[in-house]
Parts: structure tokens; C-alpha cells; sequence
């Protein structure tokens, strides 16, 4: 008989939950760059880990103003830099993560990072970048830009799992020059993943495909889920395809994701 694992409270952090500039000051200790929408994330995106962050405390701070900005990049800019580093674009400790660039001044302000620090950024977005500006910024700034694209699927899968991400036409733009660094996208059923491998790579051969399965974390519609492990069983024959197309890319398969970032969630479905 199955044992029911115990679904543990996250522990209260925060004693005044109107000072926001606290969780700002936690992630960008933490290495963030903690911009806000000041709201849930807008694309809800099935398959997104987020839908369900209640094994975590979080206290959203307001939309991100312009005193807000100057606050963070005077903080940031203070840090010592370490070369290896990366700064993450949007907190994800204390925050909820959401897709940044859906704010009006995310590429603005990614700009002043590079501009006003000698820092690198790194950041993750289902594509809502300005084309051709964020190849412009990576051609500008050389080896300070890691940008992983979230491709997911171009299949037909892509509308039933993410209905209010950019278009496959638009993605096409994103990943057509220099500015991707990799793009990650999944196998669900027979010619998903390989076929996404032969598309990405025809257009760009310098980023690193990232690929393999979605996890079904508790919180996920049952379809969803069940499309996740749909996936699993597909994944020997398609990875099979991709090494057969022998495509320049940088290649990464993966079974499932990093398990350890799931673990402290103890809500792990199978």
C-alpha cells in the first residue's frame, strides 16, 4: 500500500510583510535581478511549475517602478563582480517567477545593466524579446548575455500548452542571429522534439539544443500531467531521430529536470 508523503508548510520568513524592498534586497543578495509585473503571471502557461508555489513563502512587490529600478541597479552595481557570474533576470526565491520581459521596460533596463555595470545577465523567456534589439544588445555586449529561450514545442502541442506565448513566427525572428544562447523544448509524442531539433537548427547552429521531458509536478491539469508522461515514453525513439540527423548543435538530453529543485517541493508526481 502506497504511502501518502506529507506535504510540509513553508516556514514564515518575513515579520513585516509591507516592506517589499526586503525581498528585493533577498534576491539580489541571492544574485537576481528582482524585476516585478506586479501580478500573476500573464501567460499561464500549462505546464509552468509556478502555477502552484505554495510550498514556498513569496511577498510580490508592486510593478517595478523607475525609483524601484534606480534602487536595484545602485545595489547591484555596488556588488563586487565575479566574471563567472551571471545576475538571473527576476527573482525566484522570494518571488513569484513570471515571464519579465512582458514588462514595457524589461529591455530598456536590461540595456542600463550592461550599460552602467561590468556584470553579466542571464535570463529565461517563452520569446517576449524586441527583435532585432536584443540581437543588436548581444552583438554589442559579447559573452555578458546568456539567453535561454523557452521554446517548449513548435508542434501543435504549443497552443493546447502555452495559448498566450508568442508566435512561432516571432520565435523564428528571436532565434534567427546571435542572441540565443540555447533553446529548450520537449519531446510529447512521435516527431515533436526531433522535428523542433531539425527547425531550431536549420535557422541557428550556434545554440545549444536543450531537450528531453516536462516533469508533472502537483498543481498541473491532469491532461497536462498526462501529456508530460506521454512524453517520457517517446523520448528513447526521438532522441534516436536527433542523433540520426548528426546537426551541428550543442546537444543536452535530458530524462527529466533537475530533480533536486523538485525534491524541497515534496509534491513530485509520478
Amino acid at each position: 500500500m502506497a504511502t501518502t508523503l506529507p506535504i510540509f508548510q513553508p516556514t514564515p520568513i518575513f515579520k513585516d510583510r509591507t516592506d517589499y524592498r526586503q525581498v528585493l534586497i533577498r534576491e539580489m543578495d541571492a544574485g537576481k535581478i528582482p524585476l516585478s509585473l506586479g501580478r500573476d503571471c500573464p501567460v499561464k502557461c500549462e505546464f509552468c511549475y509556478e502555477l502552484d508555489h505554495s510550498y514556498r513563502e513569496t511577498l510580490d512587490p508592486p510593478k517595478t517602478s523607475d525609483e524601484d529600478w534606480k534602487f536595484i541597479l545602485d545595489y547591484i552595481s555596488r556588488k563586487p563582480t565575479d566574471p563567472t557570474q551571471f545576475w538571473c533576470l527576476g527573482g525566484n526565491e522570494f518571488m513569484e517567477w513570471t515571464d519579465l520581459f512582458l514588462h514595457p521596460k524589461a529591455m530598456e533596463w536590461v540595456e542600463d545593466f550592461l550599460k552602467y555595470t561590468d556584470k553579466s545577465i542571464q535570463f529565461f523567456t517563452v520569446g517576449f524579446v524586441h527583435v532585432p534589439k536584443i540581437h543588436q544588445l548581444v552583438a554589442q555586449y559579447p559573452g555578458r548575455i546568456n539567453f535561454e529561450l523557452s521554446v517548449i514545442t513548435l508542434s501543435d502541442y504549443r497552443q493546447r500548452l502555452m495559448p498566450h506565448a508568442p508566435s512561432v513566427k516571432h520565435l523564428m525572428k528571436v532565434l534567427d542571429g546571435p542572441a540565443v544562447s540555447s533553446a529548450n523544448f520537449y519531446a510529447f509524442d512521435q516527431h515533436t522534439m526531433s522535428k523542433d531539433a531539425a527547425t531550431i537548427s536549420a535557422i541557428n547552429q550556434q545554440c545549444v539544443l536543450w531537450m528531453g521531458t516536462l516533469t508533472p509536478v502537483r498543481g498541473l491539469k491532469e491532461e497536462t500531467a498526462s501529456l508530460m508522461r506521454q512524453g517520457r515514453k517517446f523520448l528513447p525513439e526521438e532522441a534516436t531521430r536527433i542523433y540520426q540527423l548528426g546537426l551541428p548543435n550543442l546537444q543536452t538530453i535530458h530524462t527529466e529536470s533537475y530533480t533536486t529543485a523538485f525534491l524541497s517541493r515534496r509534491r513530485i508526481v509520478s
